[in-house]
């Protein structure tokens, strides 16, 4: 009995899901992107998250010149979507709306290396082309083994090395940038206007001045303040309430 009220409940929120988000779309169609926006926000509030509900909210907020909410629900949905292109388009647009303009310290050395090698994809893809790779090794070993030409053999025996060899790589990849993706912190700031101060306290001297839109690292929390970290290295404390950050902590 308790097993049919379950799938029951789950078959009735997930009706109410589907109407809300098709309610969405058919009023952003019609441009009321207002009230799409809070049919999007109502089925967040409801617990249910998903890639196209934040991709759809993150429209309606573009429509409506609304740059933080856009770029924080666009940032939300490539946390849950990664290297989404759709989302990646859009989310350059919003950030387009935004005053600041921080470029990023470029990397030196061998951190640029390593960055340059493994940071143009995201940590699932790189345990994908280690999945390929392991393929690759057991369909080699599967020749080798039952290969009666000893060039051939040798062959074989060699592509299992490299393979393998690349495996490895991959792995060390995967686990590279799923730890520096796990030290990140990022937020989105809300205000207009927003003055960062030096210090964690009201009359602490003003260090720089951040716009709606412009997205933080947040390196750590006190007392209601949060110290924050530029692309440019630059840092700051700022009142938690004028961020939101993208990763639910």
């Amino acid at each position: 009995m308790k097993n049919i009220i379950y799938i029951a409940i789950l078959l009735i929120t997930g009706l109410a899901f589907g109407q809300s988000f098709e309610q969405g779309n058919a009023l952003y169609k019609k441009g009321d992107y207002k009230g799409a926006a809070e049919q999007y926000e109502g089925i967040l509030k409801q617990g249910k998250q998903s890639a196209e509900v934040y991709f759809n909210l993150g429209n309606a907020y573009y429509k409506l010149n609304q740059v933080a909410p856009s770029v924080y629900n666009y940032e939300k949905a490539l946390l849950l979507d990664p290297g989404n292109k759709d989302v990646t388009v859009n989310l350059g647009f919003a950030k387009k709306m935004a005053i600041d303009d921080i470029k990023a310290t470029p990397r030196v050395g061998f951190s640029k290396l390593i960055y340059n090698a493994t940071g143009q994809y995201h940590y699932n893809t790189w345990a994908w082309i280690a999945v390929s790779f392991s393929v690759v090794f057991l369909l080699l070993f599967v020749g080798y083994y039952f290969s009666g030409v000893a060039l051939v053999k040798r062959i074989f025996f060699v592509g299992m090395f490299v393979a393998a060899g690349l495996l490895a790589l991959s792995v060390v990849a995967a686990i590279y940038v799923k730890t520096q993706k796990n030290s990140e912190n990022y937020a989105i700031v809300f205000p207009e206007v927003i003055t960062v101060k030096s210090e964690p306290r009201e009359a602490a001297q003003d260090a720089f001045i951040l716009h709606a839109g412009t997205k933080v690292n947040v390196m750590q929390v006190e007392d209601g303040w949060k110290k924050i970290q530029l692309p440019d290295d630059n840092v700051g404390w700022i009142k938690q309430n004028d961020i939101k950050e993208i990763k639910q902590q």
